[in-house]
C-alpha cells in the first residue's frame, strides 16, 4: 500500500539498526561497547573472537530482511513470501522483545546494563508501535 508512512518509518528505523549492527562489525570494541553489547561482547571483540561477529551478523541479517518486509508492505517493493504472516509475527517479536527487556532491565540489571536494556527496549517498542500501525493499515492489500 503506498503511503503507509508507519510501515516507511518501521522500514527506515529497522534499517538504521542494521546500519548500527554493521558499524559494531566493522568497527569493533568501541562501538560495541558505545552500543551497550555488554562486558563479555566487548572483550570478545577486543580479542578478535568470532562470536561478535557471527552474533552480530545474523541480528544484521534478520534486521536487513524485516526492512524489507516493511517496504513491501508499505507497497515500495514487489510483495514477498507470507507478508500477512511475517509483518505480524516481526510485530509481536519487537513489541515482546520491548516489554521483555524493560523487565530485564528491574531484575536482572548487571546482564548488559541497564542503560542497554532501556534503549533497545525503547527501541524495540517503537518500532514494534510502527509495524502494528503500519501492517494494521496493510492488512487489507496484503
Amino acid at each position: 500500500m503506498e503511503g503507509n508512512t508507519a510501515l516507511l518509518l518501521a522500514a527506515a528505523g529497522t534499517a538504521l539498526a542494521a546500519l548500527l549492527h554493521i558499524g559494531c562489525i566493522a568497527f569493533g570494541p568501541a562501538w560495541y561497547d558505545a552500543l551497550g553489547a555488554g562486558e563479555r561482547m566487548v572483550r570478545w571483540s577486543r580479542e578478535r573472537r568470532w562470536r561478535p561477529t557471527v552474533i552480530t551478523g545474523a541480528i544484521t541479517l534478520v534486521l536487513g530482511i524485516w526492512t524489507l518486509y516493511a517496504l513491501a508492505g508499505a507497497g515500495m517493493l514487489p510483495t514477498l513470501p507470507a507478508t500477512r504472516f511475517i509483518l505480524p509475527a516481526i510485530t509481536a517479536v519487537l513489541l515482546l522483545r520491548g516489554i521483555a527487556g524493560v523487565a530485564i532491565a528491574a531484575l536482572r540489571p548487571g546482564y548488559n546494563g541497564v542503560r542497554f536494556w532501556i534503549v533497545s527496549s525503547v527501541a524495540c517498542l517503537g518500532l514494534g508501535g510502527f509495524y502494528l500501525a503500519g501492517t494494521l493499515q496493510a492488512w487489507p492489500s496484503l
